[in-house]
This record gives structure tokens, sequence and C-alpha cells, in this order.
């Protein structure tokens, strides 16, 4: 017996890192996964990779036309949605002054906007009794030099899980907010060695996350042995955001 058996869940951005683990994770344990991404080839091959009990549609959590084609795959294959992880997101690094107007609406388009509509356009085909996770960020809690777009924007999605588990109250869906550290993931390939030792250096276990880790973390606010956590920010992050 898993711990998701029989359950249906999407997850945004799910061909790489984190979120392919987390998916990986969640048909061990027994549930149908759909999966998104915006290049093909990447999804194909995370599909591949997960090799069962898994579906790719291919889109963009930001463009509103790719969450409705997303959903309506789901609501035709399964009829319904058990579990959320709206995990597409991004980060800048963008001191004060050399923030652009581009690359803020490029931030908040996806990690704010698009989660919005993710949980929204996912509402009416998901199961009362659900569970929503988001993906915050220790960055919404931390001064973090460069990443003050970045930063807001996570902080924006801890407030949309405090509103929406009161909004959702009567259907008995659960909102949690699942904030990791530093996780060895290939984003962090766009940073210098220099900017990846300081992400480093800060995490008091010295050394970064696994996705794994991440992926474990989510099955706990997925499954049941959550039911009483709800409105939440899990941190995983090694004890960063705790000093």
């Amino acid at each position: 017996m898993g711990k998701l058996d029989e359950k249906v869940a999407v997850i945004t951005a799910g061909t790489s890192g984190m979120a392919l683990a987390t998916a990986k994770l969640f048909v061990e344990e027994g549930a149908y996964v759909f999966i998104t991404g915006r290049d093909k080839n990447r999804l194909d091959r995370a599909v591949r990779e997960i090799g069962r009990n898994v579906a790719g549609v291919q889109g963009d959590a930001s463009v509103l036309t790719d969450l409705d084609r997303l959903y309506d795959v789901v609501k035709g294959e399964k009829r319904r949605i058990d579990i959320l992880f709206a995990s597409a997101g991004d980060s800048e690094l963008e001191p004060i002054g050399s923030v652009t107007e581009a690359g803020f609406d490029r931030i908040f388009n996806l990690n704010v906007r698009g989660t919005l509509f993710t949980v929204q356009k996912a509402l009416p085909i998901f199961n009362d009794g659900g569970a929503i996770i988001l993906n915050g960020s220790i960055a919404g809690q931390k001064g973090i030099p460069g990443f003050g777009a970045y930063s807001a924007s996570k902080a924006a999605v801890r407030s949309f899980a405090r509103t929406w588990l009161v909004e959702l109250k009567d259907r008995n869906i659960r909102v949690n907010v699942l904030s990791p550290g530093t996780i060895d993931t290939p984003i962090l390939d766009r940073f210098s060695p220099e900017v990846k030792e300081s992400f480093r250096k800060a995490i008091p276990r010295g050394q970064m996350g696994r996705p794994e880790e991440i992926a474990t973390a989510a099955l706990f606010l997925a499954s049941g042995d959550s039911s009483f956590v709800n409105g939440i920010e899990l941190f995983v992050d090694g004890g960063t955001a705790q000093i």
C-alpha cells in the first residue's frame, strides 16, 4: 500500500530537479501524476524517466490558456485532482539598482500570477479533502542581497496560503507552502561558482539539499500523514531560515 494510492496529482514544471523527484516519489507511492513543462523534449524525457502512471502536458504556468489546456487534459483522462503541487517558479539575481521592468514582470508573472491561476483553474475539478502545495522559498523570509523581486514574489505565495485555506475550508482542502533552501539542482548553473559557494556556506549543515529531500517533504504534505497540517510554511533548508 502506498501513501497516495488511487490519487491523481498535478505537478507544474515537473521536468527536472525538485519537482521531477517529487513526481517520481508520488508515482512510487501509488499516484497517477500529470507533469508540465515548457520544453517538449525535456517533458518527454521526464515522462520516460518516471516510466509509468504519468502524463506530460506541455505548457507555461504563466500562460492562462496553457493552464486551461492542462486541466482539460486532466479532466478528460482522470476527471479529478486530489493533489496539486504548484511548483513552477524562477529566480533572478538583480540588485535593486539593476532591476528592470521586464525582469520584474517575468518573476511576478510566473511566481505570483502563475501560482494564483494554477490553483484557481484547478478548483472546479479538485476533490474535496485534497491537498494543495505551493512552492515557496526561504527567500520569502530572509533578506538576501540581489533577490528583492524574487523574495517578494515568494512572500506573496506565502500570503496566498493563509487566505486560501480559509476560503477553501468548507471543502476541506488543505493549502501548505513548501519552502526549500538551496537545493543542488540544474537551476543553480546560472550562478557563478562564487555565488553558489556563498549559498552553501549559509547552510548550517554545510551542504546543499538534494531534490529527494524536497520530494519526501512534499509527500508528507500531500498524504494523510499531514491531515491536521494546514496553512504552514514548511522550511526544508538545513536550518538556513532559522538563523
